[in-house]
Parts: C-alpha cells; structure tokens; sequence
C-alpha cells in the first residue's frame, strides 16, 4: 500500500504545475502614507475581483526610496483604511534592486519615486521599462501633516486608480 501511495505521490509531482505569482510593488519616500495605503487598497480590490482581467494570484507589497526599515505606518493611513472597510500590517522598507527584480510592475507615486527606482536598476532594460508612474496623469500628492481629510482623499484615490491602472496592466 505504502508504494502505490509514493508512486502516487511521485506522479502528482511530476504533473503539477506552479503558476508564478506575479508582484506589484508600490513605491512613496518613507514608506508610511501612501504607497502602504495603495498596497492595502490594492489586495483589498483584487482579493475582492473588483480588477477586471485579474484571473490569477498578485502579491502586493509597498516600498519607500528614503524608508526607514521597522518604521510604522501612520496613524493617520490606518484610520483612513479603517473608514474604508480595509485592514493593513506591516512596516516600512526601503526599496532595493532586488525588490524591483521580482516585481513585474512598480508603480510609483511621483516622477521622483520612479526615477529613484530606475536609478537602483540603471542600465537594466527589462527592469526598467516596468518601473511607471501610479497615475499616468499626474501625481499622487503626500497626505503628510495635511490632517484626515488628505488622507481620506488619497484612499478615495487610489480606490479609483488602483483598479483601472492593475487592469490595464496586468490583464492575464
């Protein structure tokens, strides 16, 4: 019995098939408003089916050009998420090379954060063309000391361009 079971066993490895997660990384400065906030908004969405043409598994994760690594997201980006039914753990990171190695999209809050992530991959065609801005028409401005309101304005935001820019780019 115990050699059909590892036969069994063999055979199942042989024929299973491992999709590859794709990842979205989002990029801010420190890593503690924004691209936290576009993270949690992001899993919510997808975890949900509110991106249409996503059919498979994306890991979500956010990064700062300036992070801190261990810093915690504000307090303020919380509550905002809180109001908006949306859960978000962690602390902050700087972004690495390596981080934008293994993403297949970095999304950036501003031409700046997009042109530090370039800078960490420099020289590296295939990396660099997946490093974009978050809003393709603009800026996603700093919620920081601007009180709740900016930042209730920001998840209002990223509620309506996270789904849209996911979809366009990432459809399976």
């Amino acid at each position: 019995m115990l050699s059909l079971i590892e036969s069994t066993l063999k055979h199942a490895r042989r024929s299973v098939v491992f999709a590859r997660m794709r990842t979205v990384l989002f990029v801010c400065t420190g890593n503690t408003c924004r691209s936290p906030m576009a993270e949690a908004i992001a899993r919510h969405q997808i975890d949900g089916g509110r991106v249409d043409g996503i059919t498979d598994s994306i890991f979500v994760a956010s990064a700062g050009t300036s992070a801190c690594d261990g810093s915690e997201i504000s307090r303020e980006a919380i509550d905002s998420l809180t109001r908006m039914g949306i859960s978000h753990d962690g602390s902050s990171k700087r972004i690495t090379a390596a981080m934008i190695r293994r993403a297949d999209l970095v999304l950036g809050m501003t031409a700046s954060h997009v042109n530090g992530a370039r800078g960490l991959v420099a020289g590296e065609k295939e990396h660099l063309a997946k490093i974009l801005p978050l809003d393709p028409d603009g800026e996603v401005e700093d919620p920081i000391g601007m009180g709740t309101a900016a930042y209730d304005r920001l998840g209002a935001q990223l509620l309506e361009l996270i789904p849209r820019r996911l979809s366009g780019m990432l459809k399976a």
